[in-house]
């Protein structure tokens, strides 16, 4: 059985897809739905409850302006995902960013690489990819999953991301470890460098805020896990 990890998109075979277009839905949402379906577009893992697993998955469908931005939310057998899948890589959304901006998220793209840390696209950027839908707007920021390894390649990746510039384009997202824990990029580096007491870590079933001195972490995150 595959594994379920944040940021994880899902895609439902006919007979799934059949299942969720016979449930109860308001007319907006229904238009949308029918929509994925149609298209076979994928949804997206959505936090976890011990009522849901093992045999149940929540999956969410972030709906673009064309259905007002609707937050779509459904739970359905295991048995209806067809395979599971993982948004676009940093490359890959290339094409999506405005002309002054792809010099610089190049550049990025190499670090990263360099670093050996994968970088994924999630949030608007990585849904207009994907569907090729009018998810990104003028005030999008752009959402970078990136999985690290330990403590020492966290705090490299962060100081990559506080150092890209690119005119109108805000860089957003998280640290992925090993074992499913995520950082917002931002409050890892805040964290480490002494700025704040305490850092929100976000799991499958849920987040906890996490307190330790610094002087105590390790480079494999063990108080993180």
């Amino acid at each position: 059985m595959t594994p379920l990890h944040r940021h994880q998109i899902a895609w439902l075979t006919d007979a799934g897809w059949q299942q969720v277009l016979g449930l109860p839905w308001d007319a907006l949402a229904e238009d949308c739905i029918r929509h994925w379906a149609s298209q076979r577009l994928p949804l997206v893992v959505t936090r976890q409850t011990a009522s849901e697993l093992p045999h149940t998955v929540a999956l969410g469908l972030p709906a673009p302006a064309r259905w007002d931005k609707r937050r779509i939310t459904l739970a359905v057998p295991r048995s209806a995902i067809l395979y599971f899948d993982a948004f676009p890589r940093a490359n890959e959304v290339l094409g999506l960013l405005a002309v002054p901006a792809r010099a610089p998220w190049r550049r990025l793209c190499e670090q990263l690489s360099t670093c050996q840390a994968s970088a994924r696209v999630y949030g608007s950027y990585g849904w207009q990819q994907l569907t090729g839908l009018d998810h990104v707007h003028a005030e999008s920021d752009i959402d970078l999953c990136i999985s690290v390894s330990d403590a020492r390649q966290a705090d490299a990746v962060a100081t990559l991301l506080q150092g890209f510039a690119a005119a109108r384009l805000r860089l957003d997202g998280e640290l992925m470890f090993d074992d499913g824990a995520a950082v917002a990029w931002r409050e890892w580096a805040a964290w480490r460098s002494g700025k704040s007491a305490a850092v929100l870590v976000k799991r499958l079933h849920g987040a906890t805020l996490e307190y330790a001195p610094f002087w105590r972490m390790t480079d494999t995150l063990e108080l993180v896990q």
